[in-house]
């Protein structure tokens, strides 16, 4: 009977070690799903966290390319408003120049000898310092006509010239730089 016992008791010992062990081996099986799970969710907040990250990446990049226009685009502005800083204050005086011209075609007689040197030293002045902002003349007589710097006024048959060629200016035209500040006011060839 000691003998049964023994083997009863170890059986009882076996049956608890595997009892043991099945209990472990389900505490072992939960922790895996709870890492797996913990694992997911890890990994669904890493993706997320990427695309969030590249969203932000990308928003970056497009100010970054938004700052740069804008700079590029202030500058630009800042080199036509120095280019052209003198155009509205020729546009002004451009009247008053013509009527300089004017004067100065005024037939020069002892009397107004005096006065008609001073107006065309103030005439000088106004052109040089006009042109020393880039305000020129622009040439007419003897060129062809282009309506981008002339403004035809009249139509003449001159045989003398060739046609669509300016034969004579009314009003002078300046351009600044590039731009047309006033066009000249012609008479051209038909």
């Amino acid at each position: 009977m000691m003998e049964q016992k023994d083997v009863t008791e170890q059986e009882q010992e076996t049956v608890d070690e595997v009892e043991v062990k099945q209990e472990e081996s389900t505490e072992t099986t939960e922790e895996v799903i709870e890492e797996v799970e913990v694992g997911t969710n890890n990994q669904d907040e890493i993706t997320k966290l990427q695309q969030e990250k590249d969203e932000l990446y990308e928003r970056l990049l497009r100010l970054q390319a938004e700052f740069d226009n804008f700079k590029k685009r202030s500058v630009k502005e800042r080199e036509a408003e120095r280019k052209y800083k003198a155009m509205d204050l020729a546009s002004e005086l451009l009247p008053a120049i013509d009527n300089f011209e004017r004067a100065l075609q005024v037939e020069e007689t002892e009397a107004n000898k005096g006065l008609l040197e001073g107006i065309s030293m103030v005439y000088r002045q106004l052109l040089d310092g006009l042109k020393s902002q880039g305000v020129e003349v622009i040439e007419a007589v003897g060129k062809e006509f282009d309506p981008n710097v002339h403004q035809a006024v009249m139509q003449v048959e001159d045989e003398n010239a060739e046609s669509n060629v300016v034969v004579e200016e009314l009003q002078k035209g300046y351009m600044i730089k590039d731009r047309v500040i006033r066009p000249a006011m012609v008479k051209v060839n038909k």
